[in-house]
């Protein structure tokens, strides 16, 4: 980005803070695959995190900055705090706290796990969202739209904003075929099968929880970035953990010591599993198609 555009955050900083405030650099950083991002370094001596973009981005930032600050709100997970989004002089950005990063500890994906959990249950408990499945704002998973129109029932809202959406993506993509298309409509019609249990009020989810979307902060706790938030049921944040790797056992052994899953996980996790599955179908092609067969073989079989 030109000097431009970082006397543009100073002038928005400035503006939102009250006081004279300055970005002497902005300092490229890793983290931004789909936006730039940096190191601002301020006049007062802190630092923030920048992402900048195109106008265009200013809507993806702003559903960024609001997720963040839901996820925030309980206290129970560290999530960057938000300073700020802005459009100013034909491009936009999103600057948050500067999180200093460190190292895992030996208990760090136990404690994660837990407090994990215990945000879960929190979220659901307090019953913000009435009830309801999905979000105040439609949003990005990565680069993809997400929609979150609000719906009384689980079920429905996997099926249309979900599952249906993500088979409608491959269809646009032409990433879809014959084999694709019969299984992924099969899941849909049959969806209440797995998806009408349990019976649990939704809970706020991260949305995107993959080993990418949290940092390490200098006291070796997660912090929670990239979020693609709405109210569902808990096993689809944990669906994504279980791809690209996993997290550690510790992390799972400790949520489920703070917070049981219901019995039937194990096949729900799978169709939580296949809509990441899908979204990569739709971002990087055809090289992900065998995996979400798979998956969808594994659960209303091959014919």
């Amino acid at each position: 980005m030109d000097s431009s555009f970082r006397q543009a955050v100073g002038r928005c900083l400035s503006e939102k803070s009250g006081k004279p405030l300055e970005v002497q650099r902005l300092v490229p950083v890793s983290g931004g695959s789909i936006h730039s991002a940096f190191r601002a370094d301020l006049s007062d001596g802190r630092q923030a995190f920048v992402k900048g973009g195109s106008e265009v981005s200013l809507e993806v930032f702003e559903r960024e900055a609001e997720g963040l600050s839901a996820l925030a709100e309980p206290g129970i997970l560290r999530v960057p705090k938000v300073l700020l989004s802005a459009k100013e002089a034909g491009k936009s950005f999103l600057a948050l706290e500067w999180v200093e990063t460190g190292r895992k500890g030996p208990n760090f994906f136990e404690t994660f796990g837990r407090d994990l959990a215990r945000f879960h249950r929190r979220t659901a408990e307090e019953a913000t969202h009435g009830g309801r499945f999905g979000f105040s704002q439609d949003n990005w998973l990565g680069s993809t739209p997400q929609p979150n129109r609000w719906e009384n029932d689980w079920t429905e809202f996997w099926r249309r904003h979900r599952l249906g959406h993500q088979l409608q993506l491959a269809r646009h993509d032409g990433h879809s075929d014959p084999q694709l298309e019969k299984l992924g409509n099969r899941l849909a019609d049959r969806l209440e099968e797995w998806t009408d249990v349990p019976e649990e009020p939704p809970c706020l989810l991260h949305g995107d929880l993959c080993g990418g979307n949290y940092l390490v902060d200098e006291s070796g706790q997660a912090v929670l970035i990239d979020p693609a938030t709405y109210y569902g049921h808990r096993e689809a944040d944990l669906a994504m953990t279980r791809l690209f790797g996993g997290f550690a056992p510790a992390f799972y052994s400790a949520y489920e010591e703070e917070w049981p899953l219901p019995p039937g996980s194990a096949e729900r996790l799978a169709i939580y599993e296949l809509y990441h599955l899908l979204n990569h179908l739709h971002l990087f092609g055809t090289s992900y198609r065998d995996s979400c067969l798979g998956i969808l073989e594994r659960l209303v079989g091959r014919k």
